[in-house]
């Protein structure tokens, strides 16, 4: 077998009859006759060895040791060389990326066209103008092809864009300052009012919706709190006017009796005068006896009714004084029924507005002799409670948790719930060590008090993360370390308790 010489060494002795050199380099259109009819392993190589030779300078002296090694069918050589081109060349030459084909073209039009005329033209239909224009736009594009000349089309789009962008600021600005204006007007009413007005919560509760950031779900939140707070108010309120009502119909009656009595006193001083005539003008003691008869009979008849109006008039005061204690008790309700928008309605423990009031509170408190320990605890495996015992199960599940949690725990900690299965709990003046002992007691007190569920005991475990609060750390970072404690909790095999790093 006849080996091909390296290319590096010699180059230009290699087979001049397979040669091509740069005059006489393979056309496009002869290398793409010669691959396509190169039905065999044999001829593809061959082809590539031809075209590679038909390239310039030091890829062309390649091209021919590849033509001399496949003449040889030295293949082991013929691979030496193709490693070597892959090595020198194609290894370290950044290509230029293609254009995109016409396919990629029309779908980025259609892609665009969509954008336009569907999301943005929607976003902006507030704006008649602006979305008439993104409309166009998209029809502009609909009509064109790849080709075509995009000069005009591509002004109009940066100028839409412009607009657009100068479009939200304003409505940006709108919308700040009519948030505002309506912050300005809440404070203004709750100046306005009482300090006993039971409107100070619900006005509390919009403003600081008001004062943070807002989305979608803080937004619904807080409606639906607000909506328990007000039919909450609505029923004591209700029961506060049947009160009063009540109240004012004991008073009427109260008044009447009075009128009653003064009636009766009156009409007894008359027939006493009249008696009295009687008795001056008696000729025998006879008459004398039955005048006195009938002034005895007047005063006892009197004496009587007064009794009864007495009794009746203290029975009115005692309606009265409770009528009174019942409003006073509806309307202490009525100005704490804000608080019910800070509880979670399925378990009783603080929601997150409730939580973060409390953690403020608690956060303030905070010092070096009195740490600050937050532990967020989610029960184990509770999609598969909810399978097998049913919402109605999970939900007897989550209150079991936090009867135990606030029967276990001290009165100074603070559970809340933010959803699902997860709770969290605050724990003031606490260290990492003592708030994992004291999980330690809740998970046995657990273990020993099942839920009981349609006649079913259920097994409940949770996992927990246990983070110490760092000098001026925020809620939203304290609460990420023990989230994050928590998984690592979960990946260790579940029911156990993990401390975050300080």
């Amino acid at each position: 077998m006849n080996r091909p010489t390296d290319p590096a060494a010699s180059a230009d002795r290699a087979p001049r009859a397979q040669a091509r050199g740069p005059d006489s380099a393979i056309g496009s259109e002869a290398l793409l006759a010669l691959f396509s009819n190169a039905a065999t392993p044999d001829r593809l190589l061959s082809a590539f060895a031809d075209g590679v030779a038909g390239l310039h300078d030091e890829l062309g002296q390649l091209g021919r040791y590849l033509q001399s090694a496949n003449a040889a069918g030295d293949w082991t050589a013929y691979g030496r060389a193709m490693r070597q081109l892959i090595d020198k060349y194609v290894r370290y030459v950044e290509l230029d990326t293609p254009p995109p084909g016409a396919a990629d073209a029309a779908r980025l039009r259609d892609l665009l066209r969509h954008t336009l005329g569907e999301a943005l033209a929607a976003l902006l239909r507030n704006d008649p103008a602006l979305s008439d224009e993104a409309i166009a736009l998209a029809s502009g594009f609909r009509s064109w092809t790849p080709g075509d000349d995009l000069d005009v089309l591509g002004r109009r789009l940066t100028d839409l864009c412009h607009r657009v962008g100068v479009h939200t600021q304003d409505t940006e600005e709108q919308i700040s300052l009519l948030i505002g204006l309506f912050d300005l007007l809440l404070e203004n009413v709750g100046e306005l009012l009482d300090g006993d007005s039971w409107l100070h919560g619900q006005i509390g509760q919009i403003r600081a919706l008001l004062a943070g950031p807002m989305d979608k779900t803080t937004v619904e939140e807080a409606r639906t709190g607000l909506r328990q707070v007000l039919f909450r108010q609505g029923q004591l309120k209700k029961g506060i006017d049947e009160s009063k009502a009540a109240m004012r119909t004991m008073l009427g009656t109260f008044v009447e009796r009075l009128d009653g009595m003064a009636a009766d006193t009156g009409e007894y001083q008359d027939r006493l005068a009249g008696h009295a005539v009687r008795i001056r003008e008696a000729r025998s003691i006879a008459e004398f006896n039955g005048v006195l008869d009938a002034v005895l009979e007047d005063t006892g008849r009197i004496q009587a009714r007064a009794i009864r109006a007495r009794d009746d008039l203290v029975a009115a005061r005692r309606e009265l004084e409770e009528s009174e204690r019942r409003i006073s008790q509806l309307e202490e309700k009525l100005s704490d029924a804000a608080g019910l928008a800070r509880e979670d309605e399925l378990t009783g423990c603080l929601n997150r507005r409730g939580f973060d009031e409390a953690f403020g509170r608690e956060a303030k408190r905070a010092r070096a002799d009195r740490p600050l320990c937050m532990a967020l605890a989610d029960l184990d495996d509770f999609r598969r409670l909810n399978a097998i015992h049913g919402h109605l199960g999970g939900d007897a599940a989550l209150r079991h948790f936090a009867d135990i949690a606030r029967l276990t725990l001290r009165d100074s900690d603070v559970v809340g719930r933010f959803g699902g299965e997860e709770f969290v709990i605050l724990m003031p003046a606490t260290t990492v060590p003592h708030a994992l002992a004291a999980l330690a007691r809740l998970r046995t007190v657990l273990t020993h008090r099942p839920v009981v569920h349609d006649e079913a005991r259920i097994a409940l475990t949770f996992s927990a993360g246990v983070a110490l609060q760092r000098p001026r750390e925020t809620f939203e970072s304290l609460l990420k370390r023990a989230d994050l404690a928590m998984y690592g909790a979960k990946r260790e095999g579940k029911d156990r308790s993990m401390a975050a790093p300080d």
